[in-house]
């Protein structure tokens, strides 16, 4: 199949895009720059915030199918303003072209943020662990623009024409990043296990980059098969912790001891049971078989 992978260089596009051309996939990438070494992936720049240039794209490429991930990847990168703006703009324009041009297949990467545990001002969950069905709770311009991009496309699949799925992958840990280097706001995976309160706030939650890209390839190739609209969470099966999340929630966010007891053993806030059984997807790394 045709795949175009949106934002293909970023923290997860690299890993997609290895990982879809090992399924036999033909794998093309776009991205705001374009560096030196595309590892022989043919790519080309444009700023798909700009609806001119993301028909272009799509039109160069013909894709059968798109791995959307290109966005403003944290809420400290850019103003608040520019985020909503930027990552709303992108996931639109990507599944109006896609649905104009005839992409047989659009997924879209949200975030678990969209559950609002981020929120300084408190929050609770309603239930663990945290699933699909569990109401969100967005707060800030980023997790309301990640709420947003999943509204678009669950539109778009209420259109009848094309698949569109939205998944939610956890905290992304690339290869290098198992052997030491700095993650995504700071320190090492080594750090977070060492200081709880570190890895609290985001609850724990991660996944290995080359099964979140396996998840994308198993979706692209199952997303006919399943009901249209779908969003899946993808993450470790277990948490990035080395105690039970019972006894580490409680001492440091907000969740009560209560709400905690039911993550017994390393079971993580997150639930991966939906793309199990959906999709027959499970993750094959943990940070026990990879760190060091």
């Amino acid at each position: 199949m045709r795949v175009l992978v949106t934002g293909g260089f970023g923290r997860l596009g690299r890993s997609v895009l290895r990982g879809l051309a090992q399924r036999g996939h033909e794998v093309s990438c776009t991205d705001t720059a374009v560096p030196r070494d595309t590892e022989g992936f043919t790519a080309l720049p444009a700023d798909l915030a700009d609806a001119g240039e993301c028909y272009s794209v799509l039109a160069h490429f013909r894709p059968e199918a798109i791995v959307h991930l290109a966005a403003i990847p944290t809420p400290f990168d850019r103003t608040h303003t520019a985020t909503f703006a930027t990552n709303t703009r992108v996931v639109f324009n990507v599944c109006q072209a896609a649905f104009d041009l005839g992409v047989g297949t659009v997924l879209a990467a949200s975030s678990p943020t969209v559950m609002g545990y981020t929120n300084p001002a408190g929050w609770s969950p309603v239930y663990l662990p945290l699933d699909e069905e569990h109401p969100v709770g967005p707060w800030d311009a980023y997790t309301l623009s990640k709420a947003t991009a999943e509204q678009v496309v669950t539109g778009f699949a209420s259109r009848g024409r094309g698949r569109f799925h939205a998944f939610r992958p956890c905290f992304v840990v690339a290869q290098e990043d198992w052997r030491g280097a700095p993650v995504q706001g700071g320190g090492t995976i080594a750090d977070r296990l060492a200081d709880p309160a570190s890895a609290a706030i985001s609850l724990f939650n991660y996944v290995d980059a080359r099964d979140a890209a396996e998840f994308t390839g198993v979706l692209i190739e199952r997303a006919h098969e399943i009901p249209n609209g779908e969003t899946f969470f993808v993450g470790a099966d277990d948490a990035l912790a080395d105690a039970p999340l019972s006894d580490l929630l409680p001492r440091h966010t907000r969740i009560t001891p209560e709400a905690a007891a039911a993550l017994d053993g390393t079971a993580p806030a997150f639930s991966n049971r939906k793309a199990r059984e959906l999709l027959g997807w499970r993750p094959h790394r943990t940070w026990r078989t990879e760190l060091g």
